[in-house]
């Protein structure tokens, strides 16, 4: 599993897509935090609560890019053969490339701590709320390996890496706002608003977000993840 799982590093960071994947991220982040109109600078008040609700849209771009070659390269290639003759399970490639594309994930992410600790000493203040935010980057995490498990999952039902990015976008933002947006329709007022809501990964993610861990929360996310990678692994037996 891990030698999969270090092959898929590799193979992200063997050329320049890679690195440009994270920069955008990054770029756009900071972008959007510090130098966009009505950012964090102009609302004269230390919190990360706009980069929180923004950096999940660009999530959902990022991390399909990432999962988009996890399998259907090995489809395209002819790799899976040869992959499947090593002396590891289903299950074990599942994993390694769930967890090679969730480290790179990681990776765009870690550098935006320096956010956290930039604004709280430019705060005038106390700073910024560290529950609220250890709670929104908790909820970040889990949202991550949400959607490597998505794109993983698209991945092993075709040989494109661009339809497999594209079906896995799609997946991700119905999975993410679909069930909020289906909520507000107004045959739902009547009280089920709330139940179909709670089936999207919006509601999980501004839940954790409040710095607020509830294991519903936390079984969501994982029950989502592990159902996706389930999926993955029996269509790769199905092969």
């Amino acid at each position: 599993m891990w030698s999969i799982c270090k092959k898929e590093l590799g193979q992200f960071f063997s050329s320049l897509t890679g690195y440009i994947a994270i920069v955008v991220f990054l770029l756009v982040n900071g972008l959007v935090l510090f130098v966009f109109r009505n950012n964090i600078l102009d609302n004269g008040y230390a919190s990360l609560e706009d980069f929180f609700a923004f950096a999940p849209w660009i999530l959902l771009f990022l991390v399909p890019a990432i999962t988009m070659r996890s399998l259907a390269d090995e489809y395209r290639g002819g790799t899976f053969e040869i992959l499947r003759t090593k002396p590891v399970t289903t299950g074990q490639i599942v994993w390694g490339k769930f967890l090679g594309a969730f480290i790179v994930a990681l990776i765009a992410l870690l550098p935006t701590i320096i956010y956290y600790f930039t604004i709280s000493n430019l705060a005038a203040t106390s700073g910024i709320d560290a529950g609220a935010a250890i709670g929104s980057y908790l909820g970040l995490l889990f949202l991550t390996a949400a959607f490597t498990a998505i794109g993983i999952c698209i991945s092993s039902f075709t040989n494109n890496a661009v339809v497999a990015f594209i079906i896995s976008l799609i997946a991700c933002v119905v999975l993410y706002y679909g069930f909020r947006a289906v909520s507000q329709l107004p045959a739902l007022e009547s009280g089920a608003d709330y139940y179909v809501e709670m089936l999207g990964i919006d509601f999980h993610y501004s839940s954790i977000s409040r710095g607020v861990i509830d294991t519903r929360d936390i079984i969501y996310f994982l029950s989502v993840t592990a159902f996706f990678l389930l999926i993955t692994r029996q269509n790769l037996l199905k092969r």
